[in-house]
């Protein structure tokens, strides 16, 4: 199987623990139309709020302002739709967008190099003739020091906290890699989407993965957390220097002191 018609269900669910007074969302949760993906239709629909603008970010992310209505107590966002995709090897291609290609090499916060990289890098370097296997290699060699195990870190965890703890997910991967790429001198950028999981439908969350950009192929995706490069299987939705930029819904709100959000996600053919 080489294409692929995926349909996505990603269901998000506010309770706030007050009415709120003003709130304010950010979702980026409309998938990108590129090379390997086509969006064949895509709904979002708000129960409590009501979408304010739509534009496409600095990374070409489409991004929806959603305002909560006043009083508020819960929200629930709902996506749905159907995305054609092809296997290209993860290969997305020549650099697009509004930022230029030597700002993916500067660390951010999530994604500064430090002890815990250096030592877990050791000799190891990427030969400029051969990026392609190397990195490969990187990730082999993440995945090896940092087992994938839910429940120890979180969306503000470091690339250098993770190594610390010695366990994390997709998320920390995929930071760990960008920082390694980074500190080597090879632009990468981190990429939230979905994944078709075999045998599974329903999924407690999104997934996330890194590009590297390599000469002369461009843009090319790294599956950290499984060891091998998007197919068919994935949909790519936003990219960013980090997850801060690539995260699904952010937001603020006033009056409600604390909040809890469920999500629930069916990804199947």
């Amino acid at each position: 199987m080489t294409t692929a018609r995926l349909l996505i269900s990603h269901n998000t669910h506010y309770r706030f623990d007050r009415p709120v007074t003003y709130a304010l969302q950010r979702l980026k949760l409309r998938p990108k139309d590129n090379a390997g993906q086509t969006v064949v239709d895509w709904d979002i629909d708000i129960d409590g709020g009501r979408i304010q603008s739509a534009c496409e970010d600095a990374h070409l992310n489409h991004v929806a302002l959603v305002s909560v209505d006043s009083g508020r107590t819960e929200v629930s966002i709902r996506c749905s739709g159907t995305v054609a995709t092809e296997n290209s090897d993860g290969i997305i291609g020549k650099h697009r967008g509004h930022i230029p290609l030597w700002c993916f090499l500067r660390p951010t916060r999530l994604t500064t190099a430090g002890k815990a990289l250096s030592k877990m890098l050791g000799s190891f370097r990427v030969d400029p003739d051969n990026a392609l296997a190397g990195l490969h290699t990187l990730s082999d060699l993440i995945r090896d020091q940092l087992p994938y195990e839910d429940g120890h870190t979180n969306s503000a965890t470091t690339a250098e906290q993770a190594l610390g703890i010695g366990q994390g997910v997709c998320q920390d991967h995929a930071h760990i890699f960008i920082a390694s790429a980074r500190a080597m001198g090879i632009p990468a950028r981190y990429v939230s989407g979905y994944l078709l999981m075999e045998g599974v439908i329903d999924q407690s969350a999104s997934h996330a993965w890194a590009e590297a950009h390599i000469e002369p192929l461009g843009w090319v995706g790294f599956d950290i957390s499984n060891g091998y490069s998007p197919d068919q299987r994935y949909i790519r939705v936003a990219t960013g220097f980090d997850y801060q930029d690539a995260a699904p819904i952010t937001g603020l709100s006033f009056g409600a002191l604390d909040e809890s959000m469920v999500v629930s996600l069916r990804v199947e053919q």
